[in-house]
């Protein structure tokens, strides 16, 4: 069987998507999203997929483009929303954007995908100012479902698939941890039990 990069099973993923679908939880994501977000910003919404959550910051008053690293959600967004900028980003290395472009990077459900996650999180840092702040969500693992998983091996092993595209699972903890260690101060991260929300300030240094 020939080998299948990261980046092609990503597009056999997106090609198994039903073109339309809304992304999962979206009404909760986009309102503590756009609560958090001001007319005006300059927000990257970093893997974007079809364009829902960059459309909304639109209509919310922001000035967004949405990235992305596969082709074919990039070829629907820019389809469904003609006024707006869609662009590809590589899958490793920089982010083709200059130093603090951006007021607000978004990345919701994305950095579970990241192979790379020092690196992905470097260049996030970089397209932001100082007191620039990145805002994420990602499923949660909080203990009560980590003991669940341990007593149940069907599903720990449907849940860690390993030819799954999640590729790093988070606490709450484990999260904050992370970012505080690539420069964010403060930063603040709840659940709600199924979804972690990070709100992390870019430190100024």
């Amino acid at each position: 069987m020939p080998a299948v990069s990261h980046a092609e099973l990503l597009e056999a993923i997106w090609e198994a998507v039903p073109e339309g679908a809304e992304p999962e939880r979206f009404a909760v994501r986009r309102d503590w999203l756009l609560r958090r977000v001001r007319p005006g910003e300059r927000v990257l919404d970093l893997g974007c997929g079809e364009g829902a959550f960059t459309a909304a910051l639109r209509d919310h008053g922001a000035h967004p483009v949405g990235v992305d690293v596969v082709d074919e959600p990039l070829r629907r967004a820019r389809a469904r929303h003609p006024g707006l900028a869609f662009q590809a980003t590589p899958l490793e290395g920089p982010l083709v954007f200059d130093d603090g472009a951006f007021d607000v990077v978004w990345a919701g459900e994305v950095v579970e995908h990241v192979v790379d996650v020092a690196g992905w999180l470097s260049e996030v840092r970089r397209v932001l100012p100082s007191g620039g702040r990145l805002l994420l969500t990602t499923p949660d693992h909080p203990p009560q479902l980590l003991r669940r998983l341990a007593e149940d091996p069907d599903a720990f092993a449907a849940h860690f698939d390993p030819l799954a595209d999640h590729l790093r699972f988070f606490t709450r903890g484990s999260l904050a941890g992370l970012l505080d260690d690539f420069g964010f101060a403060p930063v603040d991260v709840g659940s709600d039990g199924e979804t972690l929300f990070a709100e992390a300030v870019r430190a100024r240094f």
